[in-house]
């Protein structure tokens, strides 16, 4: 009785081990056969069967990945950790997963972990950009970059540390680089755009804003507006009032939108043009005295100085807050 006994704890193990391995390659055939649901669902049974069972861990987790169900394969793989911590393939799905998931500190520690994984270097580098760290985040993709030149990505991320630090021209030739290496991304295209803007490199502003827009960058007020001023600074003044003027239709009470423009053109010396909107300005409001103002300006540039000068008087009388613009305005405009 005693021998029955003991012979069948030891058949219970053994039959729970056959039971998960049946399990298993019948997951990993559902797997290659791309039924994933169903794979999972037997890749837990095979867990059932045997707790400790590595292997379906790490195959449930990519199928949960093909699924895009990362809550659970992240879970996988961190079973697949406690079970074998020096596990390559876990350890490299968790870094994935954790810089996806912006839990960038997580990230970086399982990039350690896993030195050798193909984008461990790149993982760390961009996690201390997003930690803004950008210092260690330019040496670390610097590094990669020395390995993989190819990675625009990675270029661009490094031009965005330098713009994040306000260093305009470092930035430049990143962002041309990264544009060169993906000639699809519309929005590194306007920030490139924008950049120049900053730079009063307004020719390549434009360049880049047309060139965003036409690889699909949507024309949005934003958008408009920035080309809109780039074409007027860059010597375009007639495509910019055009462009402009879209907007004045759509926002026919803002009185800055016409304020700005007005400025504009006055820094261009384009200083009929700048009237033009000075009176829109004060057909809205008669005692609009920046307007008032900015006009006086303008007359005196065009060789009317008396005229120009009683109408910054004028206006200094209704807002006197200009009093102190009178010194310099001349050559600054509003």
């Amino acid at each position: 009785m005693m021998a029955i006994f003991i012979m069948a704890l030891t058949y219970a193990p053994a039959q729970q081990t056959d039971s998960a391995t049946f399990y298993f390659q019948k997951g990993i055939e559902e797997r290659t056969a791309k039924h994933y649901l169903q794979a999972s669902k037997l890749l837990d049974k095979a867990i059932l069967f045997n707790p400790q069972y590595k292997e379906a861990y790490l195959e449930n987790g990519y199928v949960n990945l093909e699924m895009r169900k990362t809550d659970n394969a992240l879970q996988h793989f961190t079973k697949v950790l406690d079970i074998d911590p020096a596990n390559v393939q876990a350890t490299n799905e968790l870094m994935e997963l954790y810089y996806n998931y912006r839990q960038f500190a997580k990230a970086k520690q399982m990039a350690a972990r896993c030195s050798n994984c193909l984008n461990a270097e790149k993982i760390i580098a961009m996690s201390s950009y997003h930690e803004e760290d950008y210092g260690a985040a330019i040496k670390g993709l610097t590094s990669y970059l020395s390995k993989n030149p190819q990675d625009a990505d990675a270029t661009y991320i490094i031009a965005r540390s330098y713009l994040d630090m306000e260093q305009y021209k470092e930035a430049v030739p990143f962002y041309t680089k990264a544009i060169a290496l993906n000639e699809d991304k519309n929005a590194w295209m306007y920030e490139l755009g924008l950049l120049y803007y900053t730079l009063e490199d307004y020719n390549n502003a434009v360049v880049m804003f047309k060139k965003a827009a036409e690889k699909g960058y949507p024309k949005k007020s934003d958008y408009i507006e920035n080309l809109g001023y780039a074409c007027i600074y860059a010597g375009q003044a007639e495509e910019g009032e055009q462009l402009l003027n879209e907007l004045v239709a759509k926002r026919p009470g803002d009185k800055q939108l016409l304020r700005d423009m007005a400025d504009a053109f006055y820094q261009k010396k384009l200083y009929s043009k700048s009237l033009d909107f000075c009176q829109k300005l004060m057909e809205m409001d008669m005692k609009d005295g920046k307007a008032l103002y900015q006009a006086g300006l303008c007359f005196q540039k065009m060789g009317e100085k008396d005229k120009g000068q009683a109408m910054c008087d004028q206006a200094i009388e209704l807002d006197p807050s200009l009093a102190g613009k009178r010194s310099k305005s001349m050559n600054t405009g509003l």
